[in-house]
């Protein structure tokens, strides 16, 4: 009684009593996940205090030298952060001794922003080189590190150590949330959140994966950060980052070419979501693309084209033209290749990307149409209203806020609302209630990216049981003011009507 009392955080009779065998491994897991992700975030703090700061402020190094190492180390804090955040948040909400019922909505909703792992694991064989050289050849280094090992928060493990637990993490969470599943009954209301948690999962081990093993692609996305300037974008282009649909972001082919009319020369980078024209400043050429000693610089033409909004075709009457034309929605490019080779190129690889990219939209709506034909016992309409003194995410002190409405797999979206902390949605939208008891309305903030996933804007939720109980008590729909958890400001007003089918009421 005692084990599975600690098991479950409960010393309440009535509820270990109710409490199955397999309930308290769910439970045990669970807590295991919970428990390790503490842990984990203890070491990732550890290594600004003890190796970080005590190798900046010697100056063995460079900044870029520490940034090769390091790379985006705070980004990965704050990832787990809000994860953690989001967890005890759920922990809290479900009340002192009760058990965890919901937990896969809250890893689904946090792991697709991990992305940052992805950059940082694909740099760590150019990092372990470097303190590897670093170590053969300065005592004055070998000596910081000695210091740094010494600190006793680090239990006498070396950097190295360190730097290999994000990989490690990452790669735990698909294991932890099978763990969860096993213990899962088919009908638990969290089965299917844990399902797709689990995919989300194994999908970002992947792209860590792939972005280890195309360590040339990474490498040129990182060079790109430093010598092509995309000044002007409403938000930062970070090239070395996961799309907003596609996954990690690729280089699938680049190449000089020249305006039609002018002969401008431009320099053509086709990734999977977008093209981008940029111009050679007057140290470039096209001999210095991608050489990891260059100073040359590179500065954005135009804005990004979007690969689902182009087209693509050959121009003039005369094949040794080597003329090709770029459509976008109101911008037209007529440009010029090289050679007859080069436009063949140029055409076949633009045209296949954005099929890819037509495709995976297609088949996103397809599984979100098909995951909505669900039988129930009733109906919840929903209409949200706005969104109040939303959090800030963009360079120009605004937000372009839309919001992602779900309960269990069923999901809708709002419109994106551009540039404002204070949109009007007026969205209204229609769930199937499946069970009430454990059916929970999750509402979640976005502000809207193009290059990068999604910015977290906050969310709220509501227990379908909690709206009913309300609903009885006013006779018809309510209006709620929700405050938005996990951010430092921002509420949402939306309209709740539960309707129950004949059999249910």
């Amino acid at each position: 009684m005692e084990i599975l009392s600690a098991i479950i955080g409960s010393s309440d009779p009535a509820v270990l009593a109710q409490t199955s065998s397999v309930e308290s491994k769910r439970q045990n897991y669970i807590h295991e996940l919970i428990n390790t992700e503490e842990t984990y975030m203890a070491d990732m703090s550890i290594v600004l205090d003890a190796f970080y700061e005590p190798m900046a402020n010697s100056k063995v190094m460079t900044q870029e030298e520490l940034d090769m190492i390091f790379v985006n180390w705070k980004e990965l804090i704050l990832c787990n952060t809000k994860l953690l955040k989001s967890v005890r948040v759920r922990k809290k909400m479900c009340g002192k001794g009760q058990v965890i019922q919901i937990i896969g909505d809250v890893l689904c909703e946090n792991i697709p922003h991990m992305t940052p792992y992805i950059r940082f694991c694909s740099c760590q064989l150019n990092a372990a080189a470097l303190i590897q050289r670093y170590t053969e050849n300065s005592s004055e280094f070998k000596e910081i590190q000695k210091k740094c090992v010494q600190n006793p928060k680090t239990k006498g493990m070396p950097l190295s150590s360190f730097l290999l637990k994000p990989m490690q993490r990452i790669t735990k969470y698909p294991l932890m949330i099978q763990k969860i599943l096993q213990y899962t009954p088919e009908t638990h209301p969290d089965r299917q959140n844990l399902e797709d948690a689990l995919a989300k999962a194994e999908e970002l081990c992947s792209q860590v994966n792939e972005g280890v093993r195309e360590r040339e692609n990474c490498d040129k996305l990182e060079w790109m950060q430093n010598h092509v300037q995309c000044e002007g974008l409403q938000e930062r282009l970070i090239f070395n980052s996961v799309t907003n649909c596609l996954g990690p972001r690729k280089l699938l082919y680049h190449g000089t070419m020249y305006k039609a009319k002018g002969h401008k020369e431009l320099v053509g980078f086709l990734f999977n979501d977008f093209l981008l024209l940029a111009t050679p400043l007057s140290s470039a050429t096209s001999n210095s693309l991608f050489d990891a000693k260059t100073k040359a610089q590179y500065r954005m033409y135009k804005s990004p084209i979007f690969l689902n909004e182009v087209m693509v075709r050959r121009l003039g009457e005369d094949d040794n033209d080597c003329l090709f034309q770029v459509s976008h929605v109101e911008r037209v490019y007529n440009l010029k290749a090289p050679n007859l080779t080069e436009r063949e190129s140029w055409v076949r690889h633009i045209d296949a990307a954005s099929k890819l990219f037509l495709d995976t939209e297609k088949q996103k709506r397809e599984k979100l149409y098909n995951l909505r034909k669900i039988n129930g016992v009733g109906r919840l309409l929903v209409v949200l209203l706005e969104g109040c003194d939303l959090q800030a995410s963009d360079v120009n002190g605004k937000s372009d806020p839309y919001c992602e409405v779900s309960m269990g797999v069923q999901e809708h979206k709002t419109k994106v609302i551009q540039a404002t902390l204070n949109p009007r949605w007026n969205a209204s939208m229609q769930f199937t209630i499946k069970d009430l008891e454990q059916d929970v309305l999750c509402i979640t903030v976005f502000d809207r990216d193009l290059f990068s996933p999604n910015d977290f804007l906050g969310r709220t939720e509501m227990r379908v049981n909690d709206i009913l109980t309300e609903s009885r008590t006013r006779k018809g729909p309510i209006t709620k003011r929700l405050l938005l958890h996990e951010v430092s400001s921002g509420e949402v007003v939306v309209k709740l009507d539960l309707q129950l089918y004949d059999n249910y009421t």
